[in-house]
């Protein structure tokens, strides 16, 4: 291409690197979007895991969930098999787990593979099954009786995100209801958020919970944008008692949430009921189809 044409070759050069960027737009949205793989938080069948985990599991995979998220490993093993046996187990079933909960370990201090007792060793025990994720499910009562509480586990989040980050490994934090309920003049859930590193410690935001406390998700993530990779979707009932209820049956407009799923920064989320009126698999298969009529 000579000077004299129409177009010099700067401008063609720039002109073609837009093309191949316009070309390139949407395979980039797909991978911006969230995942369609429906996950289920096996808390909501913890009674069934505990008599027959294999069985149990392959009926989740039946119904046709692909991802699971763990809970109760201890001492090495996630539902009494090793962290290899489980790993092959779920990939024998098409399921991945890629995130687990954990907690820190105060109340149950011999407990081994909390935060505070052998983390080190559930770190390199969640890699060893594929997982992407380690959330501190929940902070007992006894735990938090002040707001200086808080701060301390502020610290410890930040210092167990950092074995989890040598790992490839996110930390996250699980939220409940309290949480929200002001002490000492301030929000427990802002004193977590304000006192870890946003980089280290993210969120996985219960959306029962948050709603039950009267907090608006969407302008959660509007808050602390990107910092949600994670969610538990979680139905609540058209009553005064707002009890759970299989996703798609009660109050929550999921449709509005996952609308704003990219300020968020969601990965994952996970099907959760933790009361069930039904049979527990019945109401997990509801939330499934329900959860496969939204655009996510």
């Amino acid at each position: 291409m000579s000077q004299s044409s129409n177009i010099t070759r700067k401008q063609f050069l720039k002109l073609s690197a837009l093309a191949t960027s316009a070309a390139l737009l949407p395979q980039l949205n797909a991978f911006a979007a969230s995942p369609k793989k429906v996950g289920l938080q096996l808390y909501t069948l913890r009674d069934l895991m505990a008599k027959d985990p294999d069985g149990t599991l392959k009926k989740v995979a039946q119904i046709g969930y692909k991802e699971v998220e763990s809970f109760g490993y201890s001492d090495g093993k996630f539902f009494g098999k090793t962290p290899k046996a489980y790993a092959a187990y779920l990939k024998s079933l098409g399921l991945t787990a890629p995130s687990g909960h954990y907690t820190t370990g105060k109340t149950m201090p011999k407990m081994k593979g909390t935060l505070m007792n052998d983390w080190k060793r559930a770190v390199d025990d969640a890699a060893a099954i594929g997982q992407k994720y380690m959330v501190c499910a929940y902070l007992f009562p006894e735990e938090r009786t002040k707001l200086d509480d808080y701060l301390r586990f502020a610290d410890l989040f930040n210092k167990s995100a950092e074995v989890c980050k040598a790992a490839g490994i996110q930390f996250c934090y699980h939220n409940h209801d309290f949480e929200f309920k002001p002490m000492g003049g301030k929000m427990p859930y802002d004193v977590i958020t304000g006192n870890t590193d946003k980089n280290l410690v993210k969120l996985e935001l219960d959306l029962y919970w948050a709603t039950m406390a009267n907090q608006d998700p969407v302008a959660l993530f509007k808050k602390h944008p990107g910092r949600f990779p994670l969610w538990h979707v979680k139905d609540m009932e058209k009553t005064p008692e707002r009890a759970f209820a299989p996703v798609g049956t009660g109050s929550i407009n999921f449709q509005r949430i996952f609308d704003a799923k990219q300020t968020a920064g969601l990965t994952h989320y996970f099907v959760e009921q933790d009361v069930c009126k039904l049979p527990p698999l019945e109401s997990i298969a509801i939330s499934y189809k329900n959860v496969e009529k939204l655009k996510v």
